[in-house]
């Protein structure tokens, strides 16, 4: 180990004491830890390693020898960490220093949980590619890492600009600069036109989905959602008497009320309401710590998340941490799982284009554009800004 800073990948191969088999396992099942500590947010200590072993390791059946030879390399990686210690060398790497440092001041200013995931994404693969601290908090260096991302990565306009934010961010609000300039053109990409099903598709698609899965994406197509707002709904959202559903902290963190729901959807949602009520009853009987509230509410309401109405309408049907508080209780459903269910139920009904939950939105905005609704009122039912985004 050379320097402050230890990698564990590069001790590892650098070994005289493991042969090269060996140093194959390890390093299978200590990439496979560290992907999951970097999701869970868990710093590369002991404790992490005894969560890992146990939530994801033993939690399945494993042959005897699988077992051994995994528990050869925590052992590995255990002695690594207690090297580094003995050494004063950083166990983590510069871009989950990087990573952790945006999550922490995102946290400080209030931003939701996807923004800070997505800056302090970005500045992990940022500080992935330079070549240690010092040199990250160089502006220019900065510049010169969202050139080569313009220049070569070929990504689309968006995604120079999700950089570029999270970059001046890391900047501005991480190193305390004042001043924060970048001598950098972002690169104009070519629009895509979105995938659009015909209503025929749109019905075919439906009837290859399971109840729940189904109620969602005929709430998505006729209350616009996009897959994040409707996996987040809660039970004061809907109101079902009228038929509609309030999409709270949506774009532009605006809240909007979706156009009423078919008779077909309502009667659904009723049907639900009955096993929502048994699931969140059965989380009171047992303990089960309410469900997460915004930040500024959980401050003042610390009990508000166990009272029916902040319940999830899609829960999730198990219990699991909290990655911001570390608490276990019931999240809703995540978005991925939702967004898998459409794809898969789209291939079964031979639907031969790439189909995502998002192309439900729009379908949405086609189907009514197609029936004569003007391009205005269409921007306020999506929660559009600009019109220009409707337009495409």
């Amino acid at each position: 180990m050379i320097g402050s800073h230890a990698d564990w990948r590069s001790d590892l191969e650098a070994s005289r004491d493991l042969t090269d088999q060996e140093k194959q396992n390890h390093v299978f099942l200590l990439a496979w830890y560290e992907h999951w500590r970097l999701g869970q947010g868990l710093e590369p200590v002991r404790a992490s390693a005894v969560r890992f072993w146990n939530e994801q390791v033993i939690t399945k059946p494993r042959k005897d020898w699988q077992l051994e030879r995994w528990a050869v390399a925590m052992r590995w990686h255990r002695r690594w960490l207690e090297l580094c210690a003995q050494n004063g060398r950083e166990p983590r790497s510069l871009g989950e220093r990087l990573h952790r440092a945006v999550m922490l001041a995102g946290a400080w200013r209030g931003f939701a949980l996807r923004t800070r995931q997505t800056y302090a994404g970005w500045m992990a693969r940022y500080g992935e590619w330079v070549a240690g601290a010092e040199e990250a908090m160089d502006t220019e260096r900065g510049g010169a890492w969202l050139a080569e991302l313009v220049d070569k990565g070929k990504v689309s306009f968006a995604t120079q600009k999700q950089a570029l934010n999270a970059l001046a961010f890391f900047f501005r609000d991480v190193c305390r600069k004042e001043e924060v300039l970048f001598d950098v053109r972002l690169r104009r990409t070519e629009r895509r036109t979105p995938v659009v099903m015909s209503a025929k598709e749109v019905v075919a698609l439906l009837d290859k989905l399971e109840l729940r899965h189904r109620l969602m994406a005929e709430m998505q197509y006729g209350g616009r959602a996009a897959a994040q707002e409707l996996v987040s709904l809660r039970v004061q959202d809907v109101d079902r008497a009228r038929g509609q559903v309030v999409v709270r902290g949506g774009k532009g963190d605006k809240d909007r009320v979706t156009v009423t729901l078919p008779k077909r959807v309502k009667e659904s949602l009723d049907a639900i309401w009955g096993d929502l009520r048994a699931v969140h009853g059965k989380d009171r009987a047992e303990g089960v710590p309410g469900v997460a509230l915004p930040t500024a509410l959980a401050r003042k309401m610390s009990k508000a998340g166990e009272r029916w109405e902040w319940f999830w309408i899609f829960p999730a049907d198990h219990l699991s941490r909290d990655p911001e508080t570390g608490i276990e209780r019931r999240h809703h459903m995540h978005a991925k799982v939702y967004g898998e269910a459409i794809t898969r139920a789209a291939r079964k009904a031979g639907v031969e284009k790439r189909v995502t939950s998002h192309v439900l939105r729009h379908c949405f905005a086609t189907h009514l554009l197609e029936g004569g609704t003007d391009i205005r009122t269409l921007q306020e039912l999506l929660g559009h800004a600009d019109v220009k985004t409707t337009e495409i």
